[in-house]
């Protein structure tokens, strides 16, 4: 027997409780006071998203109140550390209204530290300022809370197409994830504000510490599986990152490196990043001379080290901690966000006073709201974006009444915390003008759609049902998979044919080639996912995600035909950047009837 279907109508669906659902919340409000606005969160929202254990810093502000930088500054900081790859326009939109979003946390009561000498925040570096951000989350949640109807623990897994208008979004399908209800949600606009993709790619943690990532574990690529299946143009989506982080706890390095200084060298206390400079010229030309360096760059240069047989890398914390103040700042780093590196410090007798640590880099995440770019292609600011760039509603993507916040929206790299919150109100004001616009044409669902979704969203459970008694040995089963052996099989993939650690970071057109079949067989095997439980269900249709995610990343990266970011990924069949031929956006759109992609390059307007 089905669940049943609990229908909630509503004029702005936002799917996704983190910093870009809770900005989109709160904003949409503000401007649509008569209307009714929801928000779907597969967790809980006063903890989910990728800040839900907490921050140490906000990492994106401007300090316009006293001076300290303006919006084109940011955009000219952005458009080096990507290499030159990023809509100007959206950065530069972030930067002008984030910091009112600032001012606005802190009056909520978020704890921002300030420097005793002059009253100003607490810089850690040039756009950062510090804070005691352990409950950064419940704070933010709590306007969002006060401002839209939330329903917690339900899983959007698809977007619904309008029945007269395919390329327009009606509203969305889901689960409840503790009552196993259906969930389908009508509604006139969409934003989706959901999370990036951690464990797509293999993590280098393993055993006990299986599942330890960087990234948040839970955030399960929907911010991209959801639009690609809606049709929407997806750009940028071979930018992953790589990060450099302490070994194995995967403790942020920030803090340590901006605000305390602590140097980082190769085992023989060298700077390698200096010793490096001449060979990077060689690679990426001028781009070896942005200052600062390039994330991607500074990672390529402790990656040609550890090659070389000159690691461990560390950090030389002892150099730096010459006071109690300093000590506590170097621990409540760990303590906001990654409780788990000083629990491995202590594991490991290491006392940052005494000794240094080893810094790693990390696996790649695909994420749109960090060091990187990947996400839709967006409707820009009507008064700045280029033509070609703006085509009715700021940050409403290719698909009408389908907007995007966060890790959702390509192109709009270094938004972080604060920005994502500020281009979720973006998203907000843009979805609610939307609305109005439309007030005399609701969408039209379409009902025989939501019934084959319906069928198709429970048959892990049936099929666990009908099979869970033919069990060969331990959890091998003939007749499903389950959704672990999935996930594994795809981080495997990943990790040794599209560029993960294991091969650092190397990948090909042969060897991306060969990823498309492995993957063309895993999503023949989706059909099997067998889920005892709800829980499991959840993690069926996340693997779902990931896996379209996955292929959209190949398919880009093969697309690409250079190594744009170096220490990030490389084609080693196409070492070095090619300009003017690559000074481009990659683009896909994936066509759900006929399991095809199209591919493109999109321009690159530097205006600021």
């Amino acid at each position: 027997m089905r669940p049943r279907i609990h229908y909630v109508d509503c004029d702005v669906l936002i799917v996704g409780g983190g910093f870009g659902g809770c900005g989109a919340a709160y904003e949409a409000r503000y401007w649509g006071r008569d209307l009714k606005i929801v928000v779907a969160e597969k967790a809980n929202i006063t903890r989910s998203g990728a800040v839900a254990h907490g921050l140490s810093a906000i990492n994106c502000y401007m300090g316009m109140r006293w001076g300290e930088n303006r919006p084109e500054d940011f955009v000219h900081y952005v458009r080096g550390d990507l290499m030159g790859l990023v809509r100007e326009d959206l950065v530069y939109d972030i930067a002008r209204h984030v910091d009112s979003t600032v001012h606005k946390f802190e009056e909520w009561g978020l704890p921002i530290m300030k420097d005793p000498a002059t009253g100003h925040y607490l810089r850690e570096g040039r756009w950062q300022v510090m804070i005691h951000g352990e409950s950064y989350k419940p704070i933010i949640a709590e306007a969002a809370v006060k401002s839209a109807e939330v329903h917690n623990r339900v899983m959007v897994t698809h977007l619904l197409r309008d029945k007269t208008d395919p390329n327009r979004v009606a509203g969305a399908i889901g689960f409840h994830m503790r009552e196993g209800t259906c969930y389908v949600f009508r509604a006139r606009a969409v934003i989706n504000a959901a999370g990036g993709a951690s464990h797509i790619f293999r993590p280098r943690s393993v055993g006990e510490g299986a599942g330890r990532t960087w990234y948040s574990p839970w955030s399960s690529a929907s911010a991209y599986a959801l639009l690609i299946q809606a049709g929407a143009k997806m750009i940028q989506m071979e930018n992953r990152i790589v990060l450099a982080r302490f070994k194995d706890g995967y403790g942020p390095v920030g803090a340590w490196m901006l605000l305390l200084k602590a140097p980082s060298t190769n085992a023989y206390g060298e700077d390698f990043e200096a010793q490096r400079l001449e060979e990077i010229r060689a690679l990426v030309g001028p781009y070896a001379d942005t200052r600062p360096m390039p994330t991607c760059l500074r990672n390529h240069a402790m990656l040609q080290e550890m090659k070389a047989g000159r690691g461990p890398i560390y950090m030389h914390t002892q150099n730096v901690i010459d006071s109690k103040e300093k000590e506590d700042l170097g621990w409540e780093d760990f303590l906001d966000m990654t409780v788990g590196q000083a629990v491995l410090w202590a594991a490991q007798n290491i006392d940052p006073r005494e000794r240094p640590s080893e810094l790693m880099t990390s696996e790649p995440y695909v994420m749109g709201s960090h060091a990187t770019c990947s996400g839709a292609w967006a409707s820009g600011p009507d008064d700045c974006a280029p033509t070609d760039y703006q085509w009715g509603y700021n940050r409403m993507t290719t698909v009408a009444g389908l907007f995007g916040a966060g890790d959702t929206i390509g192109g709009s790299a270094h938004k972080f915390s604060s920005g994502s919150f500020t281009e979720g109100r973006i998203a907000g004001k843009a979805a609610v003008k939307y609305v109005r616009d439309h007030a005399t044409q609701p969408p039209q669902l379409d009902e025989a759609q939501v019934q084959e979704l319906h069928q198709a969203i429970f048959r892990p459970l049936d099929t666990y049902a009908v099979n869970r008694n033919e069990i060969v040995a331990g959890s091998v089963a003939p007749h499903y998979l389950t959704p672990l052996q999935g996930l594994q099989r795809l981080e495997k993939i990943m990790d040794e044919y599209a560029g993960g650690y294991s091969l650092f970071y190397v990948t090909s057109a042969p060897l991306l080639n060969r990823a498309l079949e492995l993957v063309a067989m895993l999503k023949e095997d989706l059909h099997q996912l067998g889920a005892e439980d709800l829980h499991q269900l959840m993690r069926a249709w996340e693997l779902h995600h990931r896996v379209c995610t996955a292929e959209a990343v190949i398919r880009h990266t093969l697309f690409r035909e250079e190594t744009r970011w170096p220490g990030y990924y490389y084609r080693a069949d196409h070492p070095t950047p090619r300009d003017p031929d690559w000074h481009v956006f990659t683009a896909s759109r994936y066509d759900t009837r006929s399991d095809t992609w199209q591919l493109e390059k999109l321009p690159v307007h530097h205006f600021i």
